[in-house]
Protein backbone atom coordinates (compact mmCIF):
# COMPACT_ATOMS: atom_id res chain seq x y z
CA UNK A 1 0.00 0.00 0.00
CA UNK A 2 1.34 3.26 -0.73
CA UNK A 3 2.45 5.77 2.26
CA UNK A 4 3.20 9.28 2.08
CA UNK A 5 6.17 10.52 3.40
CA UNK A 6 6.49 14.23 4.23
CA UNK A 7 10.14 16.02 5.70
CA UNK A 8 10.66 19.66 6.68
CA UNK A 9 13.72 20.83 6.38
CA UNK A 10 15.08 24.89 6.53
CA UNK A 11 16.82 26.82 3.78
CA UNK A 12 19.77 28.87 4.57
CA UNK A 13 19.49 30.77 1.39
CA UNK A 14 17.42 29.74 -2.05
CA UNK A 15 19.75 27.81 -3.58
CA UNK A 16 20.95 25.66 -0.45
CA UNK A 17 19.53 21.98 -0.59
CA UNK A 18 21.67 20.48 2.08
CA UNK A 19 18.77 19.53 3.74
CA UNK A 20 17.10 17.96 0.76
CA UNK A 21 20.40 15.63 0.13
CA UNK A 22 20.64 15.08 3.91
CA UNK A 23 17.41 13.27 3.67
CA UNK A 24 19.09 11.05 1.09
CA UNK A 25 22.55 10.52 2.94
CA UNK A 26 19.70 9.42 6.13
CA UNK A 27 18.33 6.87 3.65
CA UNK A 28 14.91 8.73 1.59
CA UNK A 29 15.59 7.24 -2.16
CA UNK A 30 15.74 10.34 -4.24
CA UNK A 31 13.23 8.01 -7.05
CA UNK A 32 10.41 8.38 -4.09
CA UNK A 33 10.54 12.14 -4.19
CA UNK A 34 7.32 13.17 -5.98
CA UNK A 35 7.02 16.91 -4.86
CA UNK A 36 8.75 19.88 -3.14
CA UNK A 37 7.49 23.02 -2.07
CA UNK A 38 9.76 25.72 -1.07
CA UNK A 39 9.50 29.45 0.38
CA UNK A 40 12.10 31.49 -0.92
CA UNK A 41 12.90 34.67 0.31
CA UNK A 42 12.19 37.24 -2.06
CA UNK A 43 10.08 39.72 -2.62
CA UNK A 44 7.34 37.45 -4.12
CA UNK A 45 6.61 39.66 -7.04
CA UNK A 46 7.29 39.26 -10.56
CA UNK A 47 11.15 40.00 -10.73
CA UNK A 48 11.79 37.30 -7.84
CA UNK A 49 14.41 34.81 -8.96
CA UNK A 50 14.74 33.27 -5.68
CA UNK A 51 12.26 31.07 -6.61
CA UNK A 52 13.85 30.05 -10.34
CA UNK A 53 17.12 29.96 -8.14
CA UNK A 54 15.82 27.39 -5.67
CA UNK A 55 14.16 25.36 -8.64
CA UNK A 56 17.64 25.23 -10.20
CA UNK A 57 19.47 24.13 -7.60
CA UNK A 58 17.22 21.41 -6.86
CA UNK A 59 16.96 20.25 -10.47
CA UNK A 60 20.63 19.75 -10.27
CA UNK A 61 21.22 18.23 -6.76
CA UNK A 62 17.88 15.65 -8.15
CA UNK A 63 19.37 14.79 -11.41
CA UNK A 64 22.97 14.58 -9.88
CA UNK A 65 21.33 12.06 -6.76
CA UNK A 66 19.14 9.85 -9.49
CA UNK A 67 16.12 11.78 -8.78
CA UNK A 68 12.57 11.75 -11.04
CA UNK A 69 12.87 14.14 -13.69
CA UNK A 70 8.93 14.83 -13.06
CA UNK A 71 9.28 15.61 -9.92
CA UNK A 72 6.57 18.84 -9.16
CA UNK A 73 8.65 22.48 -7.54
CA UNK A 74 6.56 24.92 -6.30
CA UNK A 75 8.18 28.03 -4.91
CA UNK A 76 6.53 30.73 -2.98
CA UNK A 77 8.33 33.49 -2.49
CA UNK A 78 7.94 35.93 0.40
CA UNK A 79 8.83 35.18 3.60
CA UNK A 80 8.10 38.72 5.27
CA UNK A 81 7.50 39.25 8.94
CA UNK A 82 9.02 36.11 10.88
CA UNK A 83 8.02 33.17 8.33
CA UNK A 84 10.98 31.13 7.65
CA UNK A 85 12.59 30.24 4.86
CA UNK A 86 12.01 26.17 3.85
CA UNK A 87 11.32 23.05 1.62
CA UNK A 88 9.07 20.53 2.42
CA UNK A 89 9.48 17.23 0.55
CA UNK A 90 6.85 14.95 -0.20
CA UNK A 91 7.62 11.53 -1.21
CA UNK A 92 5.51 8.03 -1.91
CA UNK A 93 6.50 4.60 -0.48
CA UNK A 94 5.31 1.91 0.68
CA UNK A 95 3.74 0.99 4.52
CA UNK A 96 1.37 -0.86 6.32
CA UNK A 97 -2.69 -0.12 5.60
CA UNK A 98 -4.19 1.80 8.31
CA UNK A 99 -7.73 2.43 9.55
CA UNK A 100 -9.83 5.80 8.68
CA UNK A 101 -7.75 6.40 5.87
CA UNK A 102 -4.44 8.50 5.93
CA UNK A 103 -2.55 11.40 3.89
CA UNK A 104 -2.44 10.99 0.09
CA UNK A 105 -0.87 12.94 -2.74
CA UNK A 106 -1.66 13.19 -6.53
CA UNK A 107 0.77 15.29 -8.67
CA UNK A 108 0.33 16.59 -12.44
CA UNK A 109 1.20 18.87 -15.08
CA UNK A 110 -0.37 21.19 -17.94
CA UNK A 111 0.81 21.38 -21.00
CA UNK A 112 2.94 24.73 -21.26
CA UNK A 113 0.40 27.67 -21.70
CA UNK A 114 0.77 30.05 -24.45
CA UNK A 115 0.75 33.78 -23.50
CA UNK A 116 -2.57 34.56 -24.61
CA UNK A 117 -4.14 31.70 -22.94
CA UNK A 118 -2.61 32.99 -19.19
CA UNK A 119 -5.66 34.15 -16.50
CA UNK A 120 -7.88 32.67 -19.41
CA UNK A 121 -10.24 29.56 -19.72
CA UNK A 122 -8.02 27.83 -21.56
CA UNK A 123 -5.89 27.52 -18.06
CA UNK A 124 -8.73 27.18 -15.84
CA UNK A 125 -10.05 24.06 -18.38
CA UNK A 126 -6.62 22.26 -18.10
CA UNK A 127 -5.48 22.97 -14.71
CA UNK A 128 -8.95 20.86 -13.90
CA UNK A 129 -8.46 18.33 -16.23
CA UNK A 130 -4.96 17.69 -14.64
CA UNK A 131 -6.09 18.34 -10.70
CA UNK A 132 -8.94 15.69 -11.83
CA UNK A 133 -6.41 13.29 -12.90
CA UNK A 134 -4.33 13.53 -10.20
CA UNK A 135 -7.05 12.54 -7.93
CA UNK A 136 -8.34 9.51 -9.82
CA UNK A 137 -4.89 8.55 -9.87
CA UNK A 138 -3.67 8.44 -6.12
CA UNK A 139 -7.38 7.43 -4.91
CA UNK A 140 -8.09 10.48 -2.67
CA UNK A 141 -11.81 10.09 -1.64
CA UNK A 142 -11.02 13.56 0.68
CA UNK A 143 -9.75 16.46 -1.24
CA UNK A 144 -8.26 19.03 1.48
CA UNK A 145 -5.36 21.33 -0.60
CA UNK A 146 -4.99 21.38 -3.80
CA UNK A 147 -1.31 23.51 -4.50
CA UNK A 148 -0.41 25.15 -8.09
CA UNK A 149 2.62 26.42 -9.57
CA UNK A 150 1.04 28.73 -12.54
CA UNK A 151 3.08 30.60 -14.99
CA UNK A 152 2.62 34.63 -15.58
CA UNK A 153 2.72 37.17 -18.08
CA UNK A 154 6.66 39.12 -18.90
CA UNK A 155 7.12 41.94 -21.35
CA UNK A 156 8.93 39.50 -23.72
CA UNK A 157 6.00 37.14 -23.57
CA UNK A 158 3.39 39.76 -24.34
CA UNK A 159 5.40 41.06 -27.27
CA UNK A 160 5.64 37.49 -28.60
CA UNK A 161 1.46 37.20 -28.18
CA UNK A 162 1.02 40.79 -30.06
CA UNK A 163 3.55 39.71 -32.61
CA UNK A 164 1.24 37.01 -33.42
CA UNK A 165 -1.72 38.95 -33.56
CA UNK A 166 -3.06 37.27 -30.19
CA UNK A 167 -4.10 39.77 -27.47
CA UNK A 168 -3.34 38.69 -23.61
CA UNK A 169 -5.62 39.43 -20.90
CA UNK A 170 -3.40 41.97 -19.06
CA UNK A 171 -0.48 44.23 -20.52
CA UNK A 172 0.76 44.69 -16.57
CA UNK A 173 2.86 41.83 -15.71
CA UNK A 174 2.16 42.14 -11.98
CA UNK A 175 -2.06 42.11 -12.80
CA UNK A 176 -1.13 38.72 -14.61
CA UNK A 177 0.18 36.88 -11.81
CA UNK A 178 -3.06 37.48 -9.84
CA UNK A 179 -5.28 36.55 -13.13
CA UNK A 180 -3.09 33.38 -13.72
CA UNK A 181 -3.94 32.60 -10.24
CA UNK A 182 -7.21 33.13 -10.23
CA UNK A 183 -8.05 30.84 -13.59
CA UNK A 184 -5.70 28.23 -11.10
CA UNK A 185 -8.05 28.33 -8.54
CA UNK A 186 -11.11 28.78 -10.72
CA UNK A 187 -9.66 25.06 -12.35
CA UNK A 188 -9.68 23.59 -9.08
CA UNK A 189 -12.84 24.32 -8.24
CA UNK A 190 -14.53 23.56 -11.45
CA UNK A 191 -12.77 20.19 -10.85
CA UNK A 192 -13.99 19.43 -7.15
CA UNK A 193 -17.27 20.87 -8.27
CA UNK A 194 -16.83 24.08 -5.94
CA UNK A 195 -18.66 26.12 -9.16
CA UNK A 196 -20.97 25.12 -11.91
CA UNK A 197 -19.29 27.42 -14.51
CA UNK A 198 -16.55 29.31 -15.03
CA UNK A 199 -16.08 32.45 -17.75
CA UNK A 200 -13.35 34.61 -18.99
CA UNK A 201 -15.20 37.64 -17.50
CA UNK A 202 -15.11 35.72 -13.72
CA UNK A 203 -11.56 35.24 -13.53
CA UNK A 204 -10.28 38.14 -11.33
CA UNK A 205 -14.31 39.79 -10.68
CA UNK A 206 -16.43 37.51 -9.13
CA UNK A 207 -15.31 37.02 -5.97
CA UNK A 208 -18.20 34.89 -5.24
CA UNK A 209 -16.71 32.16 -6.88
CA UNK A 210 -13.67 30.64 -5.40
CA UNK A 211 -12.43 27.38 -3.71
CA UNK A 212 -12.22 26.55 -0.62
CA UNK A 213 -9.02 24.38 -0.92
CA UNK A 214 -7.03 26.05 -3.94
CA UNK A 215 -3.50 27.82 -3.27
CA UNK A 216 -2.21 28.97 -6.60
CA UNK A 217 1.51 30.59 -6.71
CA UNK A 218 2.78 32.21 -10.13
CA UNK A 219 5.96 32.33 -11.12
CA UNK A 220 8.35 33.36 -13.87
CA UNK A 221 10.08 30.16 -14.02
CA UNK A 222 7.85 27.83 -15.86
CA UNK A 223 5.20 27.88 -18.60
CA UNK A 224 3.01 25.43 -17.38
CA UNK A 225 0.80 24.31 -14.17
CA UNK A 226 2.29 22.10 -11.54
CA UNK A 227 -0.20 20.99 -9.14
CA UNK A 228 -0.10 18.76 -5.90
CA UNK A 229 -3.37 17.64 -4.70
CA UNK A 230 -2.88 16.65 -0.75
CA UNK A 231 -6.41 14.33 1.03
CA UNK A 232 -6.63 11.41 2.48
CA UNK A 233 -7.83 8.28 1.32
CA UNK A 234 -8.45 4.48 2.82
CA UNK A 235 -6.37 3.35 -0.19
CA UNK A 236 -3.35 5.01 1.15
CA UNK A 237 -1.29 3.66 4.53
CA UNK A 238 1.24 5.76 7.16
CA UNK A 239 0.77 7.89 10.01
CA UNK A 240 -0.10 11.23 8.60
CA UNK A 241 -3.55 12.96 7.93
CA UNK A 242 -4.59 16.52 6.57
CA UNK A 243 -7.31 18.44 7.65
CA UNK A 244 -8.64 22.02 6.62
CA UNK A 245 -10.48 25.06 7.14
CA UNK A 246 -11.15 28.22 5.63
CA UNK A 247 -10.08 31.87 6.93
CA UNK A 248 -12.74 34.24 6.24
CA UNK A 249 -10.23 37.15 6.90
CA UNK A 250 -6.67 37.99 8.06
CA UNK A 251 -6.99 37.24 11.69
CA UNK A 252 -9.23 34.34 11.60
CA UNK A 253 -7.27 32.65 14.57
CA UNK A 254 -10.51 30.54 15.33
CA UNK A 255 -10.76 28.70 11.53
CA UNK A 256 -6.50 27.96 12.51
CA UNK A 257 -7.77 26.67 15.69
CA UNK A 258 -10.16 24.22 13.80
CA UNK A 259 -8.24 23.18 10.78
CA UNK A 260 -5.78 21.99 14.33
CA UNK A 261 -9.02 20.34 15.75
CA UNK A 262 -9.97 18.43 13.05
CA UNK A 263 -6.56 16.97 13.24
CA UNK A 264 -6.85 15.94 16.38
CA UNK A 265 -5.11 18.65 18.27
CA UNK A 266 -7.65 20.32 21.56
CA UNK A 267 -5.81 23.85 20.18
CA UNK A 268 -6.76 25.45 23.24
CA UNK A 269 -4.16 28.12 23.07
CA UNK A 270 -0.81 27.72 21.57
CA UNK A 271 0.52 23.91 20.59
CA UNK A 272 2.44 22.51 23.52
CA UNK A 273 5.52 21.85 22.09
CA UNK A 274 4.75 17.58 22.24
CA UNK A 275 1.91 18.59 19.97
CA UNK A 276 3.87 21.31 17.90
CA UNK A 277 6.32 18.23 16.96
CA UNK A 278 3.89 16.16 15.55
CA UNK A 279 2.97 18.74 12.91
CA UNK A 280 4.85 18.46 9.79
CA UNK A 281 3.26 21.49 7.64
CA UNK A 282 1.06 24.03 7.41
CA UNK A 283 -0.17 25.62 4.27
CA UNK A 284 -1.99 28.89 4.16
CA UNK A 285 -3.41 31.81 1.54
CA UNK A 286 -2.79 35.53 2.21
CA UNK A 287 -5.02 38.36 0.81
CA UNK A 288 -5.36 41.94 1.92
CA UNK A 289 -9.62 42.21 1.08
CA UNK A 290 -10.48 44.36 -1.64
CA UNK A 291 -12.44 46.35 0.44
CA UNK A 292 -9.82 47.81 2.71
CA UNK A 293 -11.42 46.56 6.09
CA UNK A 294 -10.72 44.05 8.43
CA UNK A 295 -13.52 43.47 10.53
CA UNK A 296 -14.97 47.60 10.01
CA UNK A 297 -11.39 48.33 10.64
CA UNK A 298 -9.11 50.14 7.83
CA UNK A 299 -6.14 49.00 6.51
CA UNK A 300 -3.84 50.05 4.43
CA UNK A 301 -2.05 47.57 2.72
CA UNK A 302 -3.89 47.65 -0.68
CA UNK A 303 -2.52 51.90 -0.53
CA UNK A 304 1.31 51.16 0.54
CA UNK A 305 2.99 52.34 -2.42
CA UNK A 306 6.33 50.72 -0.60
CA UNK A 307 5.43 47.25 0.43
CA UNK A 308 3.17 45.38 -1.66
CA UNK A 309 -0.07 44.40 -0.49
CA UNK A 310 0.56 40.68 -0.87
CA UNK A 311 3.37 40.98 1.62
CA UNK A 312 1.77 42.41 4.09
CA UNK A 313 -0.49 39.68 4.00
CA UNK A 314 1.90 37.00 4.50
CA UNK A 315 3.67 38.51 7.17
CA UNK A 316 -0.03 39.52 8.99
CA UNK A 317 -1.42 35.80 8.10
CA UNK A 318 1.75 34.35 9.04
CA UNK A 319 1.86 35.64 12.39
CA UNK A 320 -1.76 34.35 13.38
CA UNK A 321 -1.02 31.23 12.52
CA UNK A 322 2.18 30.91 14.18
CA UNK A 323 0.81 32.34 17.27
CA UNK A 324 -1.49 28.80 17.29
CA UNK A 325 1.24 26.65 16.23
CA UNK A 326 4.18 28.08 18.06
CA UNK A 327 6.97 27.75 14.96
CA UNK A 328 7.32 30.36 11.84
CA UNK A 329 8.22 27.14 9.22
CA UNK A 330 4.78 28.00 7.38
CA UNK A 331 4.09 27.14 4.20
CA UNK A 332 1.86 31.12 3.84
CA UNK A 333 1.83 32.26 0.34
CA UNK A 334 0.14 35.50 -1.06
CA UNK A 335 -2.17 36.35 -3.55
CA UNK A 336 -5.58 34.86 -2.88
CA UNK A 337 -7.52 35.44 -5.75
CA UNK A 338 -10.64 33.50 -5.77
CA UNK A 339 -8.81 31.11 -3.21
CA UNK A 340 -11.04 31.07 -0.16
CA UNK A 341 -13.38 34.12 0.10
CA UNK A 342 -12.51 37.62 -0.14
CA UNK A 343 -9.48 38.82 2.09
CA UNK A 344 -9.39 34.91 3.35
CA UNK A 345 -8.28 31.63 2.41
CA UNK A 346 -7.69 28.13 3.14
CA UNK A 347 -5.76 26.63 5.40
CA UNK A 348 -4.31 23.37 5.95
CA UNK A 349 -2.30 20.93 8.57
CA UNK A 350 -0.60 18.00 7.79
CA UNK A 351 0.06 16.07 11.01
CA UNK A 352 1.24 12.87 12.33
CA UNK A 353 -1.78 10.81 13.86
CA UNK A 354 -1.46 9.33 17.45
CA UNK A 355 -1.36 5.69 17.98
Amino acid sequence: MRQAILHRVPMRHPGDVSGVEALFDAGLPPGQVVAILGKTEGNGCVNDFTRAYAVQALQHMLARRGGRPDVAMVMSGGTEGGLSPHFLVFAVGEGPAAPGGRLAMGAGFTREFRPEEMGRMAQVEATAQAVRAAIAEAGITEVHYVQVKCPLLTSERIADALARGETVATHDTYHSMGLSRGASALGVALALGEVASVTDADIGADTAKFSGVASASAGVELLCNEILVLGNSPHWGGDLRISHAVMRDGIDFPAVQAALRDAGFAAQGQLSPEDEARVLAVLAKAEPSTTGRIRGARHIMNDDSDINATRHARALVGGVIAAAVGRTELFVSGGAEHQGPDGGGPVAVIAKVLG
